[in-house]
């Protein structure tokens, strides 16, 4: 259990630390409040112990810092000057407890055990809810292990500064991930500024990063701030970082080495905090083969990497993001649509997605804005996603080749060739599903049918074998 105890008396806080002596609690103690705001901007102790009477700033003031940037930390008030209306103001702001000097030992440690025994609980709590499995997070949908899996990289990344790589191919929530990681850290009450690097022009892109000074450039009419300058305490999210000119690389990665910069036109040094959260839809190794990467600033942003997982990827999270952006634009539209038919649930579980999540919101708000009823159906669905097949799917991660080979016909074409169809249908499926690595509900997608229904051959098969032997 981590205690930041932040106590201008040293020598109070020496007798505190050694009351604790036993409890097998890790302590970190600063004497004023700016040393604790340093403190807390990087890290998320679960107890904190504060004296209110700090010679810098009011405890409150620290206590209220706590509260708005959602540190999940116990708090525990300590002051020789005691009044009803602070307490309240103190337990308002979400104070554990309140200890008014002079306090014994036995007072001091029985309060710190009942905090620590608060957190155990809170923690427990938060295991089972992570073992039923979350269906929404920050803005992201869906409960499939591939996302909890994810939901649960985020929880324990959030409260670091380390940088974050995020990949995924396009439309499956980039943008929404890196939200979520900063609306979970210590730097959530500052800005999260984002960047397209895809929707800058080359040119530009220099000004929009560092910012610029009057007169640098031609149109350059008045100084300007650019987005390292704005993110200073808080995250700068480079979306599809795979876009920016090499050339721009090298500044970057003296950016973040060094946590300096200059404006464009300025001999000025400019010095901030940020933590880095970047993006791309493409390869970024193979981008370095091409020399269109830089290696350095690969690792030096690769310490933490989320993979996306694929919507095709995730079972029948799509159809509980289906039914969530059909209640959000209905409500936007004023429709009275509630749900879809079986077959329509069909076609959206065995569809590949190539656009992800973006291409499923889109088709939905058209069928809400051009059709009228309750249940969507099938001929509410536009006419050119009906159209799409597997092989028109680039980037799926299995290469058509291996696909096409499962539907082969046999070289030798006499009777002696025919099989039973159960006997193709059970070969083709069961190739599919080696070829996807054994997962079923991607394998599923490319055979355009539902998971359950292979699901059901399968058992259906096993259980004639068993009847056979």
């Amino acid at each position: 259990m981590t205690i930041l105890l932040i106590e201008d008396v040293v020598p109070l806080a020496e007798v505190y630390i050694e009351y604790l002596q036993g409890e097998n609690v890790e302590i970190t103690h600063v004497t004023t409040g700016d040393e604790a705001y340093k403190y807390l901007a990087e890290n998320s102790p679960q107890i904190i112990l504060l004296d209110m009477n700090l010679p810098d700033v009011d405890g409150m003031e620290i206590l209220k810092y706590v509260s708005d940037t959602g540190l999940d930390s116990c708090v525990i008030v300590i002051t020789a000057y005691g009044s009803v209306s602070r307490v309240v103001d103190a337990m308002r702001l979400g104070a554990f407890e309140y200890l008014q000097k002079p306090f014994d030992e036995s007072r001091f440690i029985l309060t710190v055990r009942n905090a620590i025994e608060r957190m155990h609980l809170r923690q427990m709590v938060d295991s089972y809810k992570n073992q039923l499995g979350r269906d929404e997070f920050h803005g992201m949908l869906g409960k499939s292990q591939v996302m909890q899996a994810v939901y649960d990289t985020i929880d324990n990344v959030a409260k670091s500064s380390a940088t974050v790589f995020i990949t995924g191919e396009s439309g499956t929530g980039k943008e929404l991930c890196a939200e979520a990681i900063h609306n979970k850290s210590n730097r959530k009450a500052n800005e999260l500024v984002i960047l397209n690097c895809a929707a800058i022009p080359k040119d530009l892109m220099e000004s929009e990063i560092f910012g610029h000074v009057k007169g640098a450039f031609t149109g350059a009419t008045s100084d300007r701030e650019g987005a390292a300058q704005r993110a200073d305490g808080g995250t700068l999210f480079l979306d599809e970082i795979g876009e920016m000119d090499i050339n721009l690389q090298t500044k970057l990665l003296r950016l973040i080495q060094s946590g300096t910069f200059q404006k464009v036109g300025s001999a000025k040094t400019i010095k901030v905090n940020i933590r880095y959260i970047c993006a791309t839809n493409r390869n970024p190794l193979e981008m370095i083969e091409k020399g269109l990467f830089r290696e350095d600033l690969y690792y030096r942003l690769n310490v933490i990497p989320i993979k996306l997982p694929a919507l095709r990827e995730r079972g029948q999270d799509k159809l509980a993001i289906a039914l969530n952006f059909l209640k959000k634009y209905s409500e936007e539209e004023g429709k009275n649509f509630t749900g879809y038919t079986p077959e329509v649930e069909e076609i959206f579980m065995s569809h590949l997605w190539p656009g992800n999540v973006r291409q499923l919101q889109n088709i939905i708000r058209n069928v809400v804005v051009l059709s009228e009823g309750s249940v969507v159906d099938k001929d509410m669905l536009p006419k050119d996603f009906l159209s799409i097949k597997p092989d028109d799917v680039v980037g799926s991660g299995v290469p058509n080749n291996e696909l096409l080979d499962v539907f082969k016909t046999p070289k030798k074409r006499d009777v002696t060739s025919i099989r039973p169809l159960w006997q193709c249908e059970k070969q083709v499926v069961e190739e599919a599903i080696e070829i996807c690595g054994g997962n079923i509900s991607r394998a599923a997608g490319y055979l355009e049918v539902n998971p359950s229904t292979l699901y059901r051959k399968i058992k259906n098969w096993k259980d004639q074998d068993s009847q056979n032997k």
